[in-house]
């Protein structure tokens, strides 16, 4: 099974990101924090390697803090820097500003000593489903943009202002046209940043994803259904029967998935 997902409206915003790019002083670089080197996106990375960039590690309460800080100190030097957070934390606001002035220093102190005020612009970006609008809103503290757990909510550039002469663009959540690298393709589906409509049959990735769980973190499957982690044994400890008194193999691999989507499993980092 080859994944892949690139509509329409995802080639669009990569021409507007690459177009807006030209006036952005910051790049807000969010990664899920479940996978974060799977959420680079190369072709994003490309665009905006020559702008200051705050690699923003989200939804790290669901994630392995152990593991994101060791890949995430990788991410940090003259012109990068880098954030481990939960996006729906009210605590991050100050400090992705406090950051993005950081990296914004030296236009700052040009604007100073011509006695005014610079205006920061930043753009986030990021693959469906990183928690991007929910970033823009927590920044904003109010609803501005569309929500949602699940890839392809935003399907459209928006600028917001944060207060202290900050703006930023929400745009929508991007993959790259071809995931040559299935492994990658994999992660991106698990953590729900290719659609689920694009999978025709989960089984075969949810056991996939077993076999990625047990060799990284064994214990948290155990815990949950068993030792028996086939599809087979996990459908029994959970009482998925259909009618006849079969096994719902189907619903096993589901909830696989789910669960660990939703952080039932534990926190956990793929990469």
């Amino acid at each position: 099974m080859k994944i892949n997902w690139f509509p329409g409206h995802m080639k669009k915003t990569m021409a507007e990101i690459r177009e807006k790019l030209k006036n952005i002083d910051v790049v807000l670089y969010v990664l899920d924090s479940r996978a974060p080197i799977s959420s680079i996106n190369p072709s994003l990375s490309r665009l905006a390697q020559e702008k200051p960039i705050l690699y923003i590690f989200n939804k790290s309460d669901m994630a392995d803090g152990s593991r994101v800080q060791e890949l995430a100190k990788k991410y940090k030097n003259e012109k990068c820097d880098y954030l481990i957070l939960n996006s729906t934390a009210a605590s991050s606001e100050k400090i992705i500003k406090q950051k993005v002035q950081s990296l914004s220093k030296a236009k700052i102190e040009k604007a100073k000593s011509k006695g005014l005020k610079a205006v920061i612009r930043c753009i986030v970006v990021g693959v469906p489903n990183s928690g991007k609008s929910t970033l823009v809103n927590n920044l904003c503290k109010k609803a501005k943009a569309i929500t949602g757990n699940r890839a392809g909510v935003t399907k459209q550039t928006q600028w917001v202002s944060i207060g202290d002469n900050i703006e930023i663009c929400d745009t929508p959540g991007t993959l790259y046209p071809n995931l040559e690298d299935q492994d990658i393709a994999k992660k991106l589906f698990f953590i729900g940043s290719v659609k689920d409509e694009v999978i025709a049959d989960n089984i075969e990735l949810a056991l996939e994803l077993i076999k990625m769980l047990n060799e990284k973190y064994p214990q948290f499957l155990s815990n949950r259904y068993g030792d028996d982690l086939s599809l087979e044994g996990i459908a029994k400890s959970r009482s998925f029967i259909i009618s006849g008194g079969q096994l719902d193999i189907d619903r096993a691999a589901n909830a696989v998935i789910d669960d660990f989507r939703k952080g039932r499993l534990g926190k956990i980092t793929l990469d």
